[in-house]
């Protein structure tokens, strides 16, 4: 069974930084596809950031100069850094890994607020 699971997140000042990780389990092939989707409350999942098996990204208008993903082919894991947090950063977020399938993390709280 594939599992992913984020950890890093947290209670962080406007302008702070925090660095969330993503390691899966279950599964011997690369993702495709790995990324980082936010939910703020009342709001819709939204794209963060993603990060193909070569290394191709996609980010977000709004995370862009800001947020940096990296991750680690070989242990499928997924990293997400990210500087001068706003308080419209405030969601959880989702590590998600594509191959065939689409499979998701249980998230993890992020909260920007002094």
């Amino acid at each position: 069974q594939v599992q992913l699971v984020e950890s890093g997140g947290g209670l962080v000042q406007p302008g702070g930084s925090l660095r969330l990780s993503c390691a899966a389990s279950g599964i011997i092939f690369s993702f495709n596809v790995m990324g980082w989707y936010r939910q703020a409350p009342g709001k819709q999942r939204e794209l963060v950031a993603t990060e193909s098996s070569t290394g191709q990204t996609n980010y977000a208008d709004s995370v862009k100069g800001r947020f940096t993903i990296s991750r680690d082919n070989a242990k499928n894991a997924v990293y997400l850094q990210m500087n001068s947090l706003k308080p419209e950063d405030t969601a959880v977020y989702y590590c998600s890994g594509v191959l065939v399938e689409n499979y998701w993390g249980q998230g993890t709280q992020v909260t920007v607020s002094s």
